[in-house]
């Protein structure tokens, strides 16, 4: 997920929120107790969940203006004993904001980590991403935007424990210092934090406060263990899909194999026979359509309930996808000019003395992460509250969504977040399908007669047949060339779905009829005299975020024709690079130079049948640079090292940045593993499993060497910029031996 909207953006955002809200009202046709004027206005009130639920964190004592996420009695306990549990604002799914956050806060506080911990926040205010006003892990902005914010939390937390110091020993705060969980008086005497926690807590808030030096820190910046380490790397660790409660039930559901299909009719008889199953239940699924749920004692039961079941399946009012159709429709498109985004002159293509034509295709992409969807709600028995445990990206728009769906009012409706086993934005869902979905089977096995908790979960099989995936995309560029390889002129077509198109974010990420998310990373940092225009057709599949969104695929188009440019021109790759540069682009000289460095790049000879590959891109405003070894072996491309050069500012865990590095960099090496593809034949997705579907797996890991730039500027995002540059990198390595990068994705070399 990317978003970079200004504030007249931002503003926009609510009227496109109660839009949507107000559209899937009328949809679904369903009562729910407040009215529809009352459940937009709530939704409005602030980015979701704001004026929602009761400010847990808001004191007397708090000043005016400060914000629920300002203050630090939401985000911050101090026990007895001295342990400090911090609250994450975020989804932990793997990326580390688990430990980075209470790093952060931990630092102002001057608080002794050996005695931290973290808990998830939940849909109350105090959690929302404070660039946005709203529930939000996605972006790769969990640092950046929560930087300042939780520095601030720590400082105001410290100030607080030394005021209350000053109190009890009668001297001026200013004389008094803190270290390890102690205030310090100036005689040496100490007072613990856990002494002080009590009484601190019940003083005013500072509305202002000092921030350190980032050259006196001491925790910020350092390799630090993850504090979830343990627990997952020994199996004790509870995901969403571990969540047990008494009496609880699993549920399982039967989607239609096309999008939006409905049921003509279905037999139950032979699901009802097997052991454990309490029900089969019809339900409204996504996108219209219909389905069947089968509730049962545990998964297994309710799995073998589905695979008996017969349905007959009516597809007949929905259009159904065949991949070769539709990339040949792409293709026709790409040859006609879509809507405008860069507008310039490319009449010198019919003079230039070399001209380069390129098509590159990108398939469907699956997110495919370790744990498949789940979410278990419990309804009271009146149906009059619920409970939901899920691993959310957004939980205040899903809490919103459950209530609406649920028919009850939206305070009436706890949302616990859990760790959830990856996502990649996955569990970002702007119409929040695996929740409503989750909350329709709760809904009829109540009216069914079933008052138990359930737990809904997709297998495998469900969550790579059942979308959402990341679009496919075709590229068409026409570039023209003058005798010393400078570019004369670049006319550029993307065809592809818009993921935002029918959101709440449409009314700031889509500009001129031209969804941002597609074009980003597109000519910059190059000066490219470049017509760029867009095309974005209606189609029945379900399309998302996928780690660094766009950039999966602008990313490979831009760096493998810069390189194929350079190799025109007679140019070493990075020093034409540079030279386009200039001066101008600071970070990415940076982070090119230091990969290039490290990696020994023509300094070092490689094995026979070797050779280097190089691509650097910008996402999420951070830079990273991959310098790369690769061979073919067998007809098959082979990856061997990849070195990195990142440029994120300042890095608050050095640690959890080489590990989303290399995480990112495997799966961005898996976009170009064979059978790494979604294909749909009659609006049926073919593949099924990791059998079919291919995901970068250990034994694919080249040897990864993660470097950063030292910076001492706030952080930039992290989570996604290490994946775009890593294929390019690989297809420019391959460019070296067979002549051409690859065009499509995943590589065919044969």
């Amino acid at each position: 997920m990317h978003f970079q909207p200004t504030n007249k953006d931002l503003s926009q955002l609510p009227k496109g929120i109660a839009a949507l809200i107000e559209k899937q009202t009328a949809s679904r046709n369903e009562t729910s107790a407040p009215s529809r004027r009352q459940f937009l206005k709530m939704s409005v009130a602030g980015g979701f969940a704001l004026g929602m639920f009761p400010a847990m964190a808001q004191t007397d004592k708090a000043p005016p203006g400060l914000k629920a996420f300002e203050q630090p009695l939401a985000f911050l306990q101090i026990a007895n004993d001295g342990t400090v549990t911090v609250t994450i604002n975020r989804l932990e799914f793997g990326q580390g904001v688990h430990t980075a956050l209470p790093m952060i806060l931990a630092e102002e506080l001057d608080v002794d980590w050996s005695k931290v911990k973290a808990i998830h926040g939940s849909a109350d205010p105090a959690y929302v991403d404070p660039a946005f006003g709203m529930h939000l892990t996605g972006g790769s902005g969990s640092i950046k935007n929560s930087y300042k914010q939780y520095r601030e939390l720590g400082a105001r937390a410290r100030a607080m424990l030394v005021a209350a110091a000053a109190a009890q020993w009668q001297v001026n705060p200013d004389t008094l210092r803190t270290d390890r969980s102690a205030v310090i008086r100036a005689d040496g005497k100490t007072l613990s934090y856990a002494e002080l926690a009590n009484t601190a807590m019940k003083l005013a808030v500072p509305d202002t406060v000092k921030l350190k030096d980032p050259k006196t820190f001491k925790i910020i910046g350092k390799q630090v263990g993850r504090l979830d380490a343990k627990d997952k790397s020994t199996g004790q660790q509870q995901f969403g899909i571990d969540v047990h409660l008494p009496g609880m039930l699993t549920a399982v559901i039967a989607h239609p194999p096309v999008f939006g299909a409905k049921l003509r009719s279905f037999d139950d008889s032979a699901a009802k026979q097997i052991k454990g199953v309490r029900a089969v239940l019809k339900i409204a699924v996504d996108r219209g359509g219909e389905g069947v749920a089968i509730i049962a004692d545990g998964f297994w039961p309710a799995k073998q309930g589905r695979d008996a079941l017969k349905v007959d399946w009516d597809s007949s009012g929905v259009d159904k996808v065949d991949s070769l159709t539709q990339l040949k429709q792409y293709q026709d498109l790409a040859k006609t000019t879509g809507k405008l985004h860069f507008d310039a002159d490319v009449s010198k293509l019919a003079t230039a003395t070399k001209k380069i034509s390129a098509e590159f295709t990108f398939p469907y992409l699956a997110h495919a992460a370790m744990e498949p969807l789940n979410c278990t709600v419990q309804l009271s028995a009146d149906k009059s509250k619920a409970e939901l445990w899920v691993g959310t990206q957004m939980p205040g728009v899903e809490t919103m969504a459950a209530a609406q769906t649920l028919g009850i009012s939206p305070q009436h409706v706890m949302l616990h977040v859990q760790m959830a086993g990856g996502g990649f934005g996955r569990r970002a869902v702007p119409n929040c399908d695996y929740v409503i979905e989750s909350c329709q089977v709760a809904k009829a096995a109540h009216a069914a007669g079933i008052q138990a908790p359930i737990r809904t979960i997709w297998s495998r099989e469900d969550d790579i047949k059942g979308g959402y995936y990341r679009p496919m995309h075709v590229h068409r560029a026409e570039i023209g060339l003058d005798e010393q390889g400078q570019i004369q002129a670049w006319d550029h077509v993307i065809v592809g779905q818009s993921i935002v198109s029918g959101t709440p974010f449409e009314g700031f990420l889509v500009k001129k009829g031209i969804d941002g998310t597609a074009i980003e990373g597109m000519r910059d940092p190059y000066e490219i005299p470049m017509r760029l225009s867009v095309h974005h057709p209606k189609v029945n599949v379900p399309v998302l975020w996928w780690r660094s969104v766009g950039s999966t695929h602008t990313a490979y188009v831009m760096e493998t024709l810069i390189d194929e440019i350079a190799r025109n021109a007679k140019q070493d790759p990075v020093a034409y690079r540079l030279k386009q540069f200039g001066d101008k682009h600071p970070r990415h000289t940076a982070a090119l130079k230091l990969a290039v460095e490290k990696s020994g790049y023509n300094k070092r000879r490689l094995p026979k049948g070797h050779a280097w590959g190089v691509a650097v891109h910008e996402s999420f405003e951070t830079v990273v640079a991959y310098v790369v070894t690769a061979s073919i072996q067998n007809g098959q491309a082979k990856l061997h090292t990849a070195t990195a050069g990142v440029h994120c500012n300042l890095a608050v865990n050095p640690k959890t940045i080489e590990a989303q590095v290399q995480g990112a960099a495997l799966m961005g090496l898996g976009m170009c593993l064979e059978n790494a593809a979604i294909t749909l034949k009659d609006g049926v997705v073919e593949q099924s499993n990791f059998g079919d579907y291919a995901v970068a797996r250990i034994t694919d890991m080249p040897q990864v060497s993660v470097h950063i730039v030292p910076s001492a500027d706030p952080p930039t995002g992290m989570g996604e910029p290490g994946l775009p540059p890593l294929a390019p990198a690989f297809g420019n390595a391959i460019a070296k031996l067979v002549g051409k990068a690859p065009r499509s994705l995943p590589f065919k070399l044969s």
